[in-house]
């Protein structure tokens, strides 16, 4: 059985150099999600009001548990650049979607 999880992580202050220059082993990294157990229900970055600046990451992740979404998550290239000044994961029960 699988959950859903919910992962929203917020970039440090100026990251967003480090960002685009890790944007590219990010994308290859979410393309092949199969070796961590889970799978990318949506996933995209989280936008400054004025929608001109990415200041975070998104993801809706399908997994077995937990475990699997950590895992995930500290092997993602952004991770280990340091951009994400705080990451929170939370499970999450859809209902409407």
């Amino acid at each position: 059985m699988t959950v859903l999880f919910a992962i929203h992580a917020v970039d440090r202050a100026g990251a967003l150099p480090v960002r685009l220059a890790h944007y590219d082993a990010h994308k290859a990294f979410l393309s092949d999600t199969a070796a961590f157990g889970v799978r990318i229900v949506m996933s995209g970055p989280l936008m400054s009001d004025d929608g001109k600046a990415m200041i975070g990451s998104l993801f809706l992740i399908e997994a077995p548990d937990r475990a699997h979404v950590e895992a995930f998550n500290q092997a993602d290239p952004f991770h280990s650049a340091g951009i994400w000044q705080s990451v929170t994961i939370t499970r999450f029960l859809r209902r409407q979607g």
